[in-house]
């Protein structure tokens, strides 16, 4: 099962775009965004499901470079 995950502008607190993992990312993994910058997972949060939902959610703060 994968992993849908937001990916977070740290700086502003805007979403840049949703990701799929194939397992939970670490805190410090390097990935590429669909611009192709390659960013670095700050943190990394897992909210709390839905009601009757089995999915959490799941943010990643990342720095995007000037």
């Amino acid at each position: 099962m994968s992993i849908i995950a937001t990916i977070m502008n740290s700086a502003t607190g805007e979403p840049i775009q949703k990701m799929s993992f194939g397992r939970m990312p670490r805190p410090y993994a390097s990935f590429t965004l669909k611009s192709g910058e390659l960013v670095t997972a700050e943190r990394i949060d897992i909210g709390k499901p839905a009601p009757g939902k089995f999915a959490a959610p799941v943010d990643i703060w990342v720095t995007l470079k000037a």
